[in-house]
């Protein structure tokens, strides 16, 4: 293995010092990253907005001009991976747990309290609104900001032969010389981003996981238990590690994939299918509607922090979690044209998850509006409950129950193996092959910043922490956009025949 560089051991010393500190004092830790956070977002949350929309429509317009038969590869290069292997990939790295976790969970407690102070809780409007919601954070917007990433970085490796690193993507506009300067805090950024963002995830997931076997088994609900559940994917991440791209990440995002695939149709027969349906059909028609409304939408005359803690927080969170997501997604897509890359990212993955949505939070939305059940108070009470809660009102409870724990597993498992990948390549020059030792230390870093935050109780304060860098970052994929822009104009049989 090659002597390691300045990106990784800065990277891992903060790393550890985060986790320190989170350690030793957990609730000053929070304090701090939770107000650095609060200021970022009121004073930016319209920077976020603009920028996040922005990036929205540069993706549309790079997709339908003439920018978009380019391919990311030689011209005769052709895709790697099939179309559902390469969905199952997006999907998992994009999501994973995150839209299992908050499939019910966000519309229920948009339900309980609802986004306008005009809009009556638990009523039929709040539901509407809900789910207009739900669908408008989980849509393009998010995805927008994964796309710009992963195209950015694809072009620049496959297309440029460059290295696959994100400070690579600004060479256009910044040349050589400067760049030298700037990459190394790029992309130590971007790793220490990745790796509190995933701590978090697999955090959540635990949690969740937890509470599952909780309800299903009776196995108690503590810290020895979640340490017993770190260990175990521990050892089977680091398995599909050593297995590579090819057959670990491939085979368990096709299960990932075949896994909520046949979840959510059980849940669509099985649950209210014409209201599910009818769901999904209003809620598309809203989102789209208001699209630009929501994208935009802050409360200066009237106060309040319901944007800022929820879309402005996810905006945040997408960004922060951009250098892994887009790079993975990257590294799976060489050979595929920009158009085709575009649609593929922008389209599917977010059309799969407002399907899950309108199958899961609708289910859960018509227990309580029509069946008197109170699965919005219990999400309120214990948002890790949102899942059980509402398996609990359908037929075979135990093994919806049983394949929704599995799932949350191979979510997990896929996105560390993924992340692991990444943040070897983001430590070893961009390499699409980094060192198996290198993707083994993260690996157990990882598990360990999730081991101590979850027993020091410090989850939510490095959830806040890893999302300060999201403010930095937005600057940067504005810059990319640009940096993409100017090099997709020096194609060769795309320039303009004369200057304008």
């Amino acid at each position: 293995m090659k002597k390691l560089d300045i990106v990784f051991w800065f990277s891992a010393i903060v790393v550890a010092l985060l986790v320190i500190i989170g350690a030793v004092a957990p609730k000053a830790f929070a304090t701090v990253a939770t107000e650095i956070f609060n200021f970022t977002t009121y004073a930016f949350g319209w920077f976020y907005l603009l920028a996040v929309l922005f990036f929205v429509l540069f993706c549309f317009v790079i997709a339908l001009t003439k920018y978009g038969k380019v391919r990311l590869g030689n011209d005769e290069d052709r895709p790697e991976y099939s179309f559902f292997t390469w969905i199952g990939m997006l999907f998992s790295a994009g999501f994973g747990v995150g839209l299992v976790f908050w499939g019910i969970a966000e519309p229920m407690s948009h339900f309980f309290t609802p986004p306008r102070e005009t809009v009556e809780a638990l009523g039929e409007d709040a539901a509407r609104v809900a789910m207009q919601y739900s669908f408008f954070h989980w849509g393009v917007s998010q995805w927008s900001v994964f796309t710009i990433v992963g195209l950015a970085i694809g072009y620049f490796q496959f297309r440029k032969k460059e290295d696959g690193l994100i400070s690579t993507t600004l060479k256009p506009i910044i040349g050589e010389k400067k760049r030298a300067y700037i990459r190394k805090p790029i992309d130590i950024l971007a790793v220490i981003a990745t790796v509190m963002g995933v701590a978090t995830s697999l955090g959540l997931g635990i949690l969740q996981i937890n509470g599952g076997l909780n309800v299903v088994f009776g196995i108690p609900n503590n810290g020895m238990m979640q340490l017993i559940i770190i260990a175990v994917l521990l050892v089977l991440y680091l398995t599909s590690t050593t297995t590579g791209i090819e057959r670990g990440i491939k085979y368990l995002s096709n299960l990932n994939l075949s896994l909520a695939l046949l979840l959510m149709v059980f849940v669509f027969f099985t649950g209210p299918t014409v209201f599910i349906l009818n769901t999904f059909t209003l809620g598309i028609g809203d989102y789209i509607s208001s699209f630009f409304n929501t994208s935009l939408r802050l409360t200066p005359y009237q106060g309040g922090t319901w944007v800022r803690d929820w879309t402005i927080f996810y905006w945040a969170w997408a960004i922060a979690w951009s250098p892994f997501v887009g790079a993975f997604i990257a590294r799976v897509s060489r050979g595929r044209t920009i158009r085709e890359f575009v649609f593929g990212v922008l389209i599917v993955p977010p059309v799969i998850a407002l399907f899950w949505i309108a199958v899961f939070g609708g289910t859960a939305l018509h227990f309580d509006l029509f069946g008197g059940t109170e699965i919005a108070q219990a999400v309120d009470n214990d948002i890790t409950s949102a899942l059980f809660a509402t398996f609990a009102q359908l037929p075979f409870t135990f093994i919806l129950s049983l394949l929704s724990i599995l799932l949350i597993f191979t979510f997990l498992i896929t996105s560390a193996d993924s992340a692991t990948y990444i943040l070897g390549t983001m430590t070893s020059g961009g390499s699409l092959n980094p060192p198996l030792l290198l993707r083994v230390i993260w690996g157990t870093l990882m598990a360990a910043i999730a081991a101590v935050l979850l027993l020091a109780s410090g989850l939510e304060g490095l959830q806040t922490a890893s999302l300060v860098s999201a403010l930095p970052f937005t600057v940067i994929l504005v810059g990319i956009c640009y940096s993409l822009f100017k090099s997709l104009r020096q194609e060769p049989g795309l320039k303009r025949s004369k200057k304008l």
